[in-house]
């Protein structure tokens, strides 16, 4: 029942003796035993749809806190979430590379506790920890075929014993998507694909109202798709993948070089600049109309764009959305992309496609984090008691 107020947020006790499929009296009485325990409260009578109006209910905020944690290749943000998905605290980010880095299992762990150091009590109300990451990651063996080296342990083993709490991971593009599907843009598709706009380009797959995972929980490497015949090493080790050619990673590249060989621009970068710094002033620069700055968006965004007239010929999707860090950048990625798929797709097959830009932008990893706790714990327990994992 917590989970269905949860991605809710309010129901009727009609509404959730549906969702629960018990009956109107053991969901009473349910109901009744958690407020007792402090988990749920009354929120007041709701509308009334022809009879008595109905009493709603909604989680206690403060019972439990999830600690989210939301990693990409370069950066790591980490937030603490109350039971209504507001922010307790605000995010804090950290330098944190994956690439070529052995100890970033150690570091994100140091990364956490120095989050928590702000107040140490809060430790003991947290139901769980959701972490959303980047690579090949094993949902169920709790390991990144990529990235963070465990020794032959797991990433979950490993910072639940540091934590104190049980820790969750998924790839970063899923989250994303289950945050959309959830409480997001997609919350009501069928069929949808979520592109996280990131220093790859991720994919997150709806399917039937569901998140798809795959076989092996790898769907949705949408990054690595060859659609390039160039030298470009991607990271994966082979050449020509869509995130040579189309990544945040690129703007950075492009902004320097362009600058660099004369290019008239507002655009202003310190050699002291981050690849994040960049990319916020590349963004910044092009919604205020920078010409340089919109024709670096515009071809990355046509290139995104020929890789989803792809997944429009493969998976007929209902809606492809944008979504991730990259989304910040508003709908200058919207033009270019509608152009790619004008050129490359069957108009029959993307005449009922609709592209939107993500209103989350790049809160949507970290709910989605907090959302994989949510879905991930068997039940939620008293305060006296841990929280049971699946």
């Amino acid at each position: 029942m917590c989970k269905q107020l949860y991605f809710a947020k309010q129901l009727s006790s009609t509404d959730l003796s549906e969702k629960v499929g018990k009956s109107l009296p053991i969901t009473i009485k349910f109901l009744n035993e958690l407020i007792r325990e402090g988990q749920v409260k009354e929120l007041g009578y709701g509308a009334s749809t022809g009879g008595r109006r109905p009493m709603l209910y909604a989680l206690e905020a403060e019972r439990w806190y999830i600690l989210s944690v939301a990693m990409d290749q370069l950066y790591t943000r980490v937030a603490l979430l109350n039971m209504n998905n507001e922010f307790v605290w605000p995010a804090s980010q950290f330098s944190l590379p994956l690439m070529h880095n052995d100890q970033s299992l150690q570091q994100l762990g140091d990364c956490i506790e120095k989050y928590l150091e702000k107040d140490p009590s809060v430790k003991t109300k947290i139901l769980g920890v959701g972490i959303g990451m980047p690579g090949f990651v094993d949902v169920k063996k709790g390991v990144n075929y990529s990235f963070l080296k465990t020794d032959g342990g797991s990433i979950t083993t490993y910072l639940e014993k540091r934590l104190g709490a049980p820790v969750f991971i998924d790839n970063d593009s899923s989250l994303i998507a289950l945050a959309e599907l959830r409480f997001g843009m997609a919350r009501h598709v069928k069929d949808g694909m979520v592109v996280n706009i990131s220093w790859g380009v991720g994919l997150g797959m709806i399917i039937n109202g569901e998140l798809f995972r795959g076989h092996n929980g790898f769907a949705g490497e949408f990054s690595h798709i060859p659609l390039f015949s160039n030298d470009k090493m991607c990271a994966c080790g082979k050449t020509g993948c869509l995130e040579t050619e189309a990544s945040l990673l690129v703007i950075t590249e492009q902004g320097r070089k362009g600058l660099a060989a004369g290019k008239v621009s507002s655009l202003q970068i310190q050699p002291t600049d981050s690849n994040e710094d960049i990319c916020e002033k590349v963004f910044k620069a092009a919604q205020k109309g920078d010409r340089f700055c919109i024709g670096i968006l515009s071809e990355i965004g046509y290139k995104i764009g020929k890789g989803i007239s792809i997944l429009i010929h493969l998976m007929n999707p209902e809606m492809i959305l944008l979504s991730g860090r990259g989304a910040t950048a508003g709908k200058v990625w919207l033009a270019p992309v509608e152009q790619a798929l004008n050129e490359h797709c069957i108009p029959r097959l993307s005449f009922n496609t609709t592209i939107k830009l993500s209103d989350m932008e790049q809160d949507a990893e970290m709910v989605g984090a907090a959302a994989l706790v949510m879905e991930s714990i068997v039940y939620i327990p008293t305060r006296e008691k841990r929280p049971v994992s699946a």
